[in-house]
C-alpha cells in the first residue's frame, strides 16, 4: 500500500454514512504506551529513537488489523501528505513536525492508525463513524493486547502505564466524540456547556484537537482523567457526559424552531445560496455553511441521503485536501478561489431546500 492510494481513498470521517448520527459524527479511543527499556521520545539521541521505531514498527505491522497497511516514516512524506493525513486525524500535528525515528502505520480502512515515536513511543488510536464508543474499545483493546504479548510495556503496579506526560498515567486512554452541535453555537449555549463538561472531568476542543478552533460547530468531547479509573468506568462517564451533550443540542433545535423557525431555516437558506453562487470562500466559512447545510438535512429540509456529501466536504474544504485535488500548492487566495468553485459544482445540482416545515405563522 502507498500513501498515493492511501490518499486516493474516503477515510473513516466520510465513509459509512449509515453508521453516522445526526450529532455524533465519529468516535475516537486513542492509547499511549511505551517500551520499558528505552528513553522517552523527547529524551531520545537519534540511534535510540531509530532503534525504537524498528522495534514498535515490526510488532505493529505483524498486528491482524495492520498486515497489509500504510508503513511510512514521517521523514519521507511530503508537506502536503502530512497535512492530508493530520485533516484525515490519522496523525496529529505534533507527528508531523515531528523529526528522523517517527513513523505512521495505516489501516487500509483507515479505521487504525499507530504513530510511533510522537510524544510516547506508540499513540494507538482507532477510529469509528457516529457513536461507537464500545466497538472501538473491543477494537483498540484487542490491538493493545496483541502488542502488549510481544512488546515490553512500561508499566507500574500503582501508576498504570507509564507516559511521557504525567496527564495520561494510569490507563493511557483518551476517548473522544467528534459532534456537530450548531444550536447550541447559534443558541449562545457552548460556553455553559463547555464548564459543565470540564467540571465532570471532561474536555472539549475543536475540530483537530487541542489549540484548534471549532470550525462548523464541531467539537471533540474526551475524558480528561486517566489515572484512578479503568478503561470501562472512564468510557462509562463519558458516555453518558456524551448523550447528555445529544438531549442539550435536541433541545437547543427544538427552541429554535419554537422561537423563530423562520429565521433559522433562512441561515439555511442563505447557506445554500452562497454555496451555489461564491466564487471566495475560506476553510472556516465553508465550514460553518457546510454545518447549516448538516443541520437543514438533520431538520428534513434536505434529504437524509445527502449526509455523506456534506461530512465528505467537510474533509475536502480542508487546505490539504483542496490543494492535493488540484494538484498542486496555492496561497491562501488562490486556495479560497478553488474552494468555492468545487463547492459550486457540488452544489449546482443538490436538492433545493424544502421549507415546508413553516406554517404560515412561520411556525414549525
Amino acid at each position: 500500500m502507498t500513501i498515493a492510494s492511501l490518499i486516493a481513498s474516503p477515510s473513516e470521517l466520510t465513509d459509512a454514512a449509515s453508521n453516522k448520527t445526526a450529532i455524533v459524527l465519529m468516535t475516537r479511543i486513542r492509547l499511549a504506551r511505551n517500551l520499558a527499556t528505552q528513553p522517552f521520545p523527547g529524551w531520545a539521541k537519534p540511534a535510540q529513537r531509530s532503534r525504537i521505531a524498528e522495534i514498535c514498527t515490526a510488532a505493529v505491522a505483524a498486528a491482524a488489523p495492520l498486515k497489509r497497511s500504510l508503513n511510512v516514516a514521517v521523514d519521507q512524506l511530503g508537506e502536503l501528505e502530512k497535512q492530508i493525513l493530520v485533516e484525515r486525524h490519522l496523525i496529529s500535528r505534533e507527528l508531523s513536525g515531528s523529526k528522523q525515528g517517527s513513523s505512521v502505520i495505516i489501516s487500509k480502512d483507515q479505521t487504525v492508525s499507530v504513530m510511533v515515536n510522537e510524544e510516547d513511543h506508540l499513540r494507538i488510536q482507532v477510529l469509528r463513524a457516529g457513536f461507537q464508543l464500545k466497538k472501538t474499545w473491543n477494537v483498540i483493546n484487542e490491538l493493545d493486547t496483541a502488542l502488549e504479548a510481544s512488546l515490553d510495556y512500561a508499566f507500574s503496579p500503582t501508576l498504570g502505564y507509564l507516559t511521557a506526560c504525567p496527564t495520561n498515567l494510569g490507563t493511557g486512554m483518551r476517548a473522544s466524540a467528534m459532534m456537530h452541535l450548531p444550536a447550541l453555537v447559534i443558541s449562545s449555549q457552548m460556553e455553559k456547556v463547555v464548564r459543565a463538561v470540564n467540571q465532570l472531568g471532561m474536555v472539549v476542543r475543536g475540530l483537530f484537537g487541542e489549540g484548534s478552533d471549532a470550525s462548523g460547530s464541531i467539537f471533540q468531547i474526551s475524558n480528561q482523567t486517566t489515572l484512578g479509573e479503568s478503561e470501562e468506568e472512564i468510557l462509562k462517564r463519558l458516555t453518558s457526559v456524551l448523550q447528555s451533550i445529544i438531549e442539550h443540542e435536541l433541545n437547543a433545535r427544538e427552541k429554535l424552531l419554537e422561537a423563530d423557525a423562520g429565521k433559522l431555516f433562512d441561515k439555511i437558506g442563505r447557506a445554500y445560496g452562497i454555496m451555489q453562487n461564491s466564487h471566495l470562500l475560506n476553510s472556516s466559512e465553508a465550514m460553518n455553511l457546510l454545518s447549516l447545510i448538516r443541520l437543514g438535512i438533520d431538520l428534513g429540509v434536505f434529504p437524509d441521503a445527502n449526509r455523506s456529501t456534506i461530512d465528505r466536504l467537510f474533509i475536502e474544504a480542508q487546505p490539504g485536501h483542496l490543494q492535493h485535488a488540484q494538484k498542486g500548492e496555492f496561497d491562501p487566495a488562490q486556495r479560497d478561489l478553488l474552494r468555492a468553485a468545487h463547492l459550486r459544482s457540488e452544489f449546482a445540482n443538490f436538492v433545493r431546500p424544502d421549507f415546508s416545515l413553516i406554517n404560515s405563522n412561520g411556525k414549525n
